[in-house]
């Protein structure tokens, strides 16, 4: 019986994999097996992790691509099938949060932003590949979603609803697909450190208000979402289909918010 969490022989598509929590993703799947096509818009990136995973010995495919762009798209999810023969695993984390700003200050355009980066692209990346799962029978499909998708976000609404269509899209897809063994999940991740969330990260005040409703009282590593991504890769998940699994360091189960957490590290519990 083979090892549940063995990816050998998989092919495996990774968007926005130039760095953050993509470039974490690709790595992880490169150490558990898999063949990688890397996309990102930044070609250099793309060759700095190509090389990267070929020097321990795996297989990677830098594609630079526009995620937004559906041609694009196209044209990459053909030339990684034609590289590879076919694609086990895509995985949709190309995003970013776009402006901050009240609800009626932010511009049309800060909409039309976050829905390309966040929505759109995964939307594609579907579009493309979803002829080639389903005529195979096979595959997993992983969108990177949010909390801010599920519970909303202040001063960051076009982001979360950007998500909150992603999910929405996850469960629609992997209902629809089902039938063909193609499974279709999501990763709702909390805080997670990278370069698009710095400015909060890297400043005392805002970090700290942040934690304050993080049971754990930390930030997300990208590394910290790669288990879960091997794991909805691999057949350890093959009952698993429209399931958003979380990865927030215990915000969604605080229902009390930062009070009942204040309260409760004061008590000593």
């Amino acid at each position: 019986m083979p090892i549940p969490f063995d990816l050998q022989g998989r092919k495996a598509l990774v968007t926005g994999a130039s760095r953050g929590i993509g470039r974490a993703i690709a790595l992880g799947l490169a150490q558990a097996g898999a063949d990688l096509v890397l996309l990102a818009r930044g070609a250099e990136a793309l060759e700095k992790l190509a090389a990267e995973i070929a020097d321990h010995g795996g297989r990677a495919l830098p594609l630079p691509t526009d995620v937004t762009n559906p041609a694009q798209v196209q044209r990459a999810v053909s030339a990684a099938l034609a590289e590879f023969g076919g694609l086990d695993v895509v995985v949709n984390n190309a995003g970013g949060t776009g402006r901050f700003g009240p609800f009626l200050a932010l511009p049309h355009s800060a909409w039309e932003q976050a829905m390309r980066l966040n929505f759109d692209s995964a939307l594609h990346v579907c579009r493309a590949v979803g002829p080639h799962l389903v005529e195979r029978r096979s595959g997993s499909v992983i969108n990177i979603a949010s909390f801010a998708g599920q519970g909303g976000l202040p001063l960051l609404s076009p982001y979360a609803a950007a998500k909150a269509a992603l999910i929405s899209l996850t469960r629609s897809l992997a209902a629809e697909w089902a039938a063909r063994d193609v499974r279709v999940n999501a990763l709702v991740p909390g805080w997670v450190a990278t370069d698009l969330t710095a400015p909060l990260s890297a400043d005392p005040q805002t970090s700290a208000s942040l934690l304050e409703a993080v049971p754990v009282g930390r930030w997300g590593q990208p590394e910290d979402l790669v288990g879960a991504v091997v794991y909805l890769a691999s057949d350890a998940s093959r009952l698993v289909t429209g399931s958003c699994l979380t990865l927030d360091g215990g915000m969604s189960v605080l229902s009390g918010g930062p009070a009942t957490l204040r309260f409760f590290n004061a008590t000593g519990g």
